[in-house]
């Protein structure tokens, strides 16, 4: 009785494996094409992803945790163009490839609604390492015909870096103004920078009738590293060891009112300096976007020696800071939740704050 053996060497053939970033990969017996003459096609991946619903992590949902679909599915409403006058490399931080776009203009148009964009901006890009991109866009708008103020903080996603990552738009306009259907609207757009003109242009659509395409893509975030966050976070102590002082120069507030979440009064920060641990300026852009008591306050830290910081310090009663950071970097323990913030106190035309060490 014979036994049994490998594969019989006739059934083996040679193949070719065919790969290319970002297109998918082929396997071809060799017997299949004259060899002079070889031709594979490959599927473009970009193309399939560009047409596909993104289903975004949980941790960053996009306020559209089933899905975001195709937004050019939608129909056009409005285009907004936004200036920017840098983008910051802040680094390798604990959430990722962390890069800052400080918008310093643009518009809004549309048959609905014609804007400006006002200086102070902020666009926060965060790359994580697995390549998918996950984007908060912070932005006042102020109307032409009679000057309504409306934020708009946005939050968007990429399943790879080199596709432009899908935005969904969320705005709060006053209840009692003529652009409160905003309030309510379902709004996605496609983000595209231009690095030579120093834009970012955003044609949105409304999609509230879209239905989700069946073509699917799971975006999900690494599981080695902590997710940002969209919400103010939480840490209970108390204020221990000062780490360092920062006096925070404002602008002009800028009521909406009474609006989805409550009544909104937002203060730009156009400037400060800190001292202590950390020494440096506060640049300009972001502001206190306060809500219902509650602060929540965005802005960026320039070090003394060139390193940057992002601040997020918010909470109702009590302050907690969220800093973030190069992790090589020297102010890397900033990075720990484990901080605490004075309230802020009057200086100067604008307001002193302490950060502590949380006990």
């Amino acid at each position: 009785m014979p036994t049994a053996s490998a594969k019989d060497a006739s059934q083996i053939k040679d193949t070719i494996i065919v790969e290319k970033e970002l297109y998918g990969s082929a396997r071809i017996p060799i017997d299949s094409y004259e060899q002079d003459q070889l031709i594979i096609a490959l599927e473009d991946l970009i193309s399939s992803v560009r047409v596909s619903t993104y289903v975004p992590d949980p941790s960053w949902t996009c306020f559209m945790p089933d899905g975001i679909p195709p937004p050019e599915l939608g129909n056009e409403i409005f285009e907004i163009s936004l200036k920017y006058s840098t983008c910051h490399d802040v680094g390798l931080t604990k959430f990722g490839q962390r890069y800052q776009y400080d918008i310093n203009g643009g518009e809004v148009k549309g048959e609905r609604i014609n804007a400006t964009i006002l200086d102070g901006g902020l666009d926060y890009e965060l790359v994580l390492s697995n390549g998918s991109v996950e984007v908060e866009q912070i932005n006042i708008i102020r109307t032409k015909d009679n000057n309504t103020p409306i934020l708009m903080r946005n939050a968007g996603v990429s399943p790879l870096r080199e596709v432009p990552v899908r935005v969904v738009l969320d705005f709060e306009a006053p209840n009692s103004s003529s652009y409160n259907w905003l309030n309510s609207g379902k709004f996605a757009a496609t983000r595209i920078i231009d690095t030579a003109a120093k834009t970012i242009k955003m044609k949105v659509y409304d999609i509230s009738t879209v239905a989700l395409t069946q073509s699917r893509t799971l975006i999900k975030d690494p599981e080695d590293v902590p997710n940002q966050t969209w919400d103010c976070v939480k840490i209970t102590g108390r204020q221990g060891q000062s780490v360092f002082t920062e006096n925070v120069a404002l602008g002009n507030s800028i009521s909406i009112g009474a609006s989805k979440r409550g009544s909104r009064n937002i203060i730009p920060i156009t400037g400060g300096t800190m001292s202590g641990r950390v020494n440096g300026k506060i640049l300009s852009g972001g502001a206190d976007y306060q809500l219902s008591g509650g602060l929540d306050a965005r802005y960026t830290l320039e070090t003394n020696d060139g390193e940057f910081i992002i601040v997020r310090n918010c909470g109702s009663g009590a302050l907690i800071p969220v800093f973030e950071t190069k992790t090589d970097g020297p102010y890397s323990y900033l990075n720990e939740n484990k901080y605490l913030s004075s309230a802020p106190g009057m200086s100067g035309g604008g307001v002193s704050i302490t950060f502590y060490e949380a006990e």
